[in-house]
């Protein structure tokens, strides 16, 4: 299962657009406070539409309080200041990728603890940032690409009519 961990988010469109990515791919959504918003608040669940109350959603007072209920876990921090691309590293099955908040990403200095497990999207130079939720499913798609899509389903079906056989 792919972890979605955001530290200290703060717009709730972006949460419930995130939330719906994690539901899309049955990954966990993790949250760092302090958030921006209540989790109940109307605009979560607008974003999240109906996908909302099949979230795995967990909590946790900061970064030291996820760290210590997750002692083991293997963190993709995902950042502008990286210096490896999003592409380069080989996502673990349980891995967690750390998103930062809107207005100023990761602090460095948690980024500075995982150096080698810092990556970036690329982009022009004079672009601050991507949408955080635009990110978020950028790198978890890859993580799920780079499993062969395991568990999701590969091929779609349309309403009123039938694919040709190939």
């Amino acid at each position: 299962m792919i972890n979605i961990i955001l530290h200290e988010p703060e717009m709730p469109a972006n949460t419930g657009n995130i939330g719906r990515t994690c539901v899309a791919l049955g990954a966990k959504l993790h949250l760092i406070r302090p958030l921006g918003f209540f989790l109940d608040a109307k605009s979560i669940k607008r974003a999240g539409l109906d996908y909302w109350p099949k979230l795995s959603v967990a909590v946790y007072d900061d970064f030291d309080d996820f760290r210590r209920r997750h002692p083991d876990a293997k963190i993709y921090m995902v950042s502008t200041k990286a210096r490896q691309t999003y592409d380069t590293p080989r996502y673990e099955e349980d891995c967690y990728l750390m998103f930062g908040k809107e207005s100023a990403g990761i602090p460095e200095e948690i980024l500075l603890q995982y150096a080698d497990t810092a990556v970036r999207i690329p982009m022009l130079p004079d672009i601050r940032s991507l949408n955080l939720s635009n990110a978020v499913a950028i790198v978890a798609y890859e993580a799920a690409r780079q499993r062969a899509f395991a568990g999701l389903e590969l091929q779609g079906e349309l309403h009123r009519h039938k694919w040709a056989e190939a």
